[in-house]
């Protein structure tokens, strides 16, 4: 787990920051997730672990493995979409998921519960990525440059738990940046639509939907599951 390099900010917000690595292009291929939970603009709680994805949506691509060092020994051991998916909605607890690019990793959610059977939760999502196109004026809004104009830098990007430190991170100060101090209120500010994630259907299962997901974001780094307060 990568220590935070900065605060991410005190404006009381609340809220659970989440990333999403996946084995190979299939949204049901998720192999590690970060959490991070935000109390009061603060992150109070991080989490993130392995997963090993179902049958059929197994294979590590080269090419995802070049990005986040992750292979298959790695998972190995690790528990199933089905058995670690009630963990990720007990770690949120009801709260609005933020993303960067929240349309991958609802996606992944989405696809997981439809590969392995099991009922989709209630959650909504916000995305990092559309509410800094609308706070900040940049060349790109990849998360590291991103989460930089927010004040947050020098984190591991790639790894599954510091990029959602730094998504966090984004949020908070967006925030600040428009006077708000709820997921709600930024939403209606930056006209960010905050959107309930949506099962997949058997078409989008079969084709991988309209738009082919992102390239994952993962490093080489062990990860496990961890819970600690940031330093005051």
């Amino acid at each position: 787990m990568s220590a935070p390099r900065a605060t991410i900010g005190c404006v009381p917000m609340d809220f659970t920051a989440i990333d999403f690595e996946t084995a190979n292009s299939s949204p049901a291929s998720a192999c590690s997730v970060g959490l991070v939970k935000v109390r009061d603009g603060v992150v109070v709680d991080r989490a993130s672990w392995f997963i090993r994805p179902p049958l059929g949506h197994d294979a590590f691509l080269e090419w995802n493995t070049r990005i986040h060092g992750i292979v298959e020994s790695d998972v190995q051991h690790a528990k199933g979409w089905a058995e670690q998916y009630p963990d990720i909605v007990a770690f949120a607890d009801g709260d609005v998921l933020v993303a960067h690019n929240a349309r991958f990793d609802m996606g992944v959610i989405a696809g997981g519960c439809h590969a392995t059977g099991i009922e989709l939760g209630e959650h909504h999502s916000m995305c990092s990525l559309q509410v800094a196109r609308k706070t900040y004026t940049l060349d790109s809004y990849r998360l590291p440059v991103a989460a930089m104009a927010a004040g947050y830098e020098g984190f591991q990007h790639h790894d599954a738990a510091a990029d959602a430190e730094a998504c966090a991170a984004i949020v908070v100060h967006a925030a600040g940046r428009h006077g708000v101090d709820t997921v709600e209120s930024l939403g209606a500010a930056t006209r960010v639509t905050i959107a309930p994630v949506r099962p997949r259907t058997e078409q989008q299962q079969a084709t991988g939907g309209q738009r082919a997901p992102r390239q994952p974001r993962l490093s080489n780094r062990p990860m496990a599951l961890a819970f600690d307060r940031p330093a005051e």
